[in-house]
């Protein structure tokens, strides 16, 4: 059960992922219950519960799965307004960290940014480049940090062509299925307009650290793959109204055991250059809520610092 799972979330191998970096919570979890089918248990017996003494156990039950109305570019676009246009640059891909506080971010324009604090939101093998000639630990330390790439294909069809229901959100695939893809989604049950009623749109995943040389292959290959495995499934007759794969190179970080030890590591060693943070899913969180709480987290960290500089230098 564990490695379609890992390997449809995380992209990974699941002989090498650290559960106690990914999930933190199964570990306690175990440590408290003695095993996860009786957390599992227990949890679903609290949740009954809870339900029972409130209106929502009468009304519709809210689906696991949570996104944008617009999509993800919608968490983009918010950023960008709140920074401000003026505060943020495209196309403008970073050079050089020189100086250490203030610290002279160059880019490759040719400008140069003074900072007093600098934060690498950047994958771990970014981090690793832009802080080689800095400090060797924490380039090699990021470096080592693994990633995984994987393609999506999004495929359309009319209902009339899907002999499946499509009722729950989708599937995940044993290695020894041996399909060619990781898993399937079905976008227009997961989430509400996604598709007209009369429209049916499907995502399946392929690549990861089972098949790492997928993305060699042409879209049109991809897509014949994943209709092949989705045919025997869902019962699909005819060609898709729309087929679009996506590709995402280098884009899973692979937390691999050992990984939370190479954090503090990396901690220890930042600790040794003053106003420089670093954040991201390579370092700790893969999904996007655990990304955002790192962000805020380490924003805090920066304010934190930020704060006790100002009063060295009030009190120099």
């Amino acid at each position: 059960m564990a490695e379609p799972l890992l390997a449809g979330i995380h992209a990974g191998d699941v002989n090498r992922l650290s559960v106690q970096a990914l999930f933190p919570r199964f570990v306690d979890a175990e440590r408290r219950f003695g095993s996860l089918l009786r957390a599992f248990h227990r949890g679903a017996r609290d949740a009954r519960l809870k339900a029972s003494g409130t209106t929502a156990a009468a009304g519709a039950v809210e689906g696991a799965f949570k996104s944008l109305p617009g999509g993800l570019s919608e968490m983009v676009n918010a950023l960008v307004g709140k920074l401000g246009e003026a505060s943020v640059r495209l196309d403008s891909a970073v050079s050089a960290i020189t100086g250490r506080g203030p610290f002279l971010v160059r880019l490759s324009t040719g400008e140069a940014i003074e900072a007093r604090s600098v934060v690498l939101a950047t994958p771990a093998y970014v981090t690793s480049a832009l802080t080689r000639d800095r400090d060797e630990e924490i380039s090699r330390l990021s470096g080592e940090i693994e990633y995984a790439s994987a393609a999506t294909v999004a495929l359309a069809f009319t209902r009339g062509s899907i002999a499946h229901p499509l009722n729950g959100s989708g599937f995940v695939v044993p290695r020894v299925e041996n399909t060619g893809i990781l898993a399937g989604s079905w976008l227009s049950s997961k989430w509400p307009h996604r598709a007209p009623d009369d429209r049916v749109l499907l995502r399946t995943f392929v690549g990861g650290a089972r098949d790492p040389r997928a993305l060699e292959r042409s879209d049109k290959e991809l897509i014949s793959r994943s209709i092949g495995a989705l045919l025997p499934l869902i019962g699909v007759r005819g060609e898709p109204l729309l087929a679009r794969v996506y590709r995402w190179e280098r884009g899973n970080a692979q937390h691999d055991v050992g990984h939370l030890a190479r954090m503090a590591a990396i901690d220890r060693a930042l600790a040794r250059h003053p106003g420089l943070f670093v954040t991201g899913s390579g370092f700790r969180g893969v999904g996007i809520p655990d990304c955002v709480a790192d962000g805020r987290a380490t924003a805090k960290r920066v304010a934190a610092w930020l704060q006790d500089r100002n009063l060295q230098l009030l009190t120099r």
